[in-house]
């Protein structure tokens, strides 16, 4: 993975996002794995709608700059998920109203998403029948103990597609950055599918 592509495609996905109300202000922040101990992520405080290369900095899977630039504090989410897995090519955490609302609506550490035909957009799941579901976390200001707890629960049964932090947002990762956002994409139209069903009385 060299840097050129990955600031590109991070760039790409910034401006994507932020056309569908995904990440507004400066919030979010989206990373790319550059090899077994490197990625590179959003500095803090950009607005993802109008990123460039000076945007970004590389930091060691345990969260620390390499390069100048301050990462914010939820990089630490980001090395920890890459530390997991070495598939996750790409992460990127958003802030949109459905999967903030729907977190906070949603009693217990997961949400359940079933009957949808998009639940086949996520990798590996190749029927509405199944029933999809998607951790939530307690939001919290110190982020090594959110990543501790992610990594608490991924010991377990390892996580899927992407996870929820109550009141906060979405991360979502894949493979390759195509991945990573194909699964964002399909998690947000179930979101916003869930959220449709609840107002008119289809859940809960």
């Amino acid at each position: 993975m060299t840097l050129s592509f990955a600031s590109q495609a991070l760039i790409d996905a910034g401006r994507w996002i932020d056309q569908r109300g995904w990440c507004p202000a400066t919030g979010g922040n989206f990373s790319m794995r550059l090899g077994d101990d490197r990625a590179l992520v959003t500095t803090s405080g950009r607005h993802k709608g109008y990123l460039t290369d000076e945007d970004f900095l590389q930091v060691n899977l345990a969260g620390e700059a390499i390069t100048p630039g301050k990462p914010s504090a939820e990089t630490l989410v980001h090395t920890a998920l890459y530390r997991l897995s070495p598939q996750i090519g790409a992460v990127l955490h958003t802030h949109s109203v459905a999967s903030t609302v729907l977190s906070r609506l949603t009693p217990g550490d997961h949400l359940p998403l079933e009957g949808f035909e998009m639940q086949k957009s996520l990798q590996g799941n190749l029927t509405h029948e199944a029933t999809v579901c998607l951790p939530i976390f307690d939001n919290t200001q110190d982020m090594q103990v959110l990543a501790e707890q992610i990594e608490q629960r991924w010991r377990v049964r390892p996580l899927q597609w992407g996870l929820l932090v109550r009141g906060h947002g979405l991360y979502a990762w894949g493979q390759t950055i195509d991945e990573a956002r194909r699964h964002l994409e399909g998690l947000e139209f179930l979101f916003a599918c869930e959220m449709e069903m609840r107002r008119l009385g289809g859940r809960g």
